[in-house]
């Protein structure tokens, strides 16, 4: 595995990341810290495994603010089934963690709320770093920082690719949500506009 560090401010509201990546031939492993400041100020520390082909294995979230925390295991046989617990401690207007998971039924991939990071599976599995196509995913979607699991169909087009960058359409299919992802020859995100940029 080849281990790297990559970090990213965040565009719009302020928020930053910084993630060491262990990315294999066909797995990764990763650990990442988040920083936030909306709907309230939070840290965010994240371990993110996955199995062959890029499929999530094990999503854990530990998320701290001003007199509280919270954290989340989120689990998945990588055949699409998931599980999870959580736990809170302090008193925080904050939706509960977890949720209903038979809503994320047949998912693969985690997405990590304003994380850079997550894109990064659905990408490699159906290399849209390097060639054309158009793929529609279900998502176990974490916000931020309350750790709340969420259904959330997406798209993503390839839009072309050079021996420098990718350029990969993201569509949020519930909401109207678009951005062109900018991504490095590896598949990992250089700018997504409105998310974050990478700081060299």
């Amino acid at each position: 595995m080849a281990v790297v560090l990559r970090m990213w401010r965040g565009d719009g509201s302020w928020h930053a990341e910084a993630v060491q990546l262990d990315l294999g031939e066909d797995r990764l492993s990763a650990t990442g810290t988040q920083f936030g400041a909306d709907p309230l100020p939070y840290r965010v520390d994240y371990e993110l495994e996955t199995g062959a082909n890029w499929v999530t294995r094990r999503l854990h979230v530990d998320a701290v603010g001003d007199g509280w925390s919270r954290s989340l295991e989120l689990l998945s046989d990588e055949a699409g089934q998931w599980t999870c617990t959580s736990s809170v401690d302090g008193d925080v207007d904050l939706p509960v963690p977890g949720g209903n998971l038979a809503a994320v039924s047949g998912a693969l991939d985690c997405d990590l709320a304003f994380s850079p990071l997550t894109n990064l599976m659905p990408v490699l599995r159906h290399d849209l770093h390097r060639q054309a196509g158009t793929v529609d995913f279900l998502m176990a979607w974490v916000s931020l920082p309350d750790l709340a699991v969420h259904a959330s169909p997406q798209r993503y087009e390839a839009l072309g690719s050079d021996e420098k960058s990718a350029l990969v359409r993201y569509i949020g299919l519930d909401n109207d949500f678009v951005a062109d992802l900018q991504l490095d020859t590896r598949g990992v995100v250089v700018h997504y506009p409105g998310i974050a940029t990478r700081v060299s």
